[in-house]
């Protein structure tokens, strides 16, 4: 019997922070590919995703959720229970209103705002939802090459290095503690891309990237233990 190849698979994956950008984009190639999808937005608002939900009936489902919440995580948790999920995939994030600024110079709340959002509420949501995700499925969590600690040698960034630095950090300690268990555990980075978050000056697209960062991701299914990924699939140093 051929063995099935992990990256032409398809079943259903859960993108945490959906509604536009990265996010959309790449529950549009999912969908594209086959795979159902479950996307979460924050707030009330018709966005992005709406329409592509609209576009495939029963393809795509939306679930309320802001990740800096704890009762709307427990909330999701409880609404997916008995779902069969094969992907779970963090991408909400932010960065800081400045990013010239430095980290001596970045107010507490600020600081407070931005540590969250990308370093506690992403790890929030794995904890609590990891339980939903197949066994034998995947977790992964949108990083930053910026989160680098060995690449960092221009500087610049640093409330939002710090951040991903961080999350990195306690993926690596999930890992640890799940060292036995049989899913991939992916940290993307998915480099400078023309978004909401990346700005206008960044190099590539996301009609260009999108496709690698989902077929990287698909690539890791069936292989156990933490990685930290370009989009391309190669390692980034940590």
């Amino acid at each position: 019997m051929t063995p099935i190849d992990p990256s032409q698979a398809t079943g259903t994956v859960l993108l945490v922070g959906a509604s536009r950008g990265l996010g959309h984009a790449m529950a549009a190639e999912f969908v594209a590919r086959g795979w159902t999808v479950i996307g979460t937005v924050r707030g009330t608002d018709r966005t992005p995703l709406h329409d592509l939900a609209q576009a495939h009936p029963g393809r795509v489902e939306i679930e309320p959720l802001d990740i800096t919440q704890p009762h709307e995580i427990a909330a999701l948790r409880q609404r997916l229970t008995g779902r069969g999920i094969d992907i779970l995939f963090v991408n909400a994030g932010t960065a800081n209103a400045d990013q010239d600024e430095t980290i001596a110079e970045v107010t507490t709340e600020e600081f407070i705002r931005v540590m969250v959002t990308n370093a506690l509420s992403p790890m929030r949501v794995v904890e609590a939802l990891q339980d939903v995700v197949s066994p034998a499925g995947m977790i992964g969590v949108m990083s930053s090459g910026q989160g680098s600690v060995a690449n960092n040698v221009k500087g610049g960034h640093e409330v939002y290095r710090g951040s991903k630095a961080a999350l990195n950090q306690y993926m690596r300690s999930f890992a640890a503690r799940h060292a036995r268990e049989p899913r991939a555990l992916v940290l993307m980075a998915p480099g400078w891309i023309r978004t909401g978050l990346g700005g206008p000056d960044a190099p590539f697209t996301m009609e260009e990237t999108v496709p690698q960062i989902v077929s990287t991701l698909l690539a890791q299914q069936g292989r156990p233990g933490l990685r930290y990924l370009d989009r391309e699939g190669h390692p980034v140093p940590w």
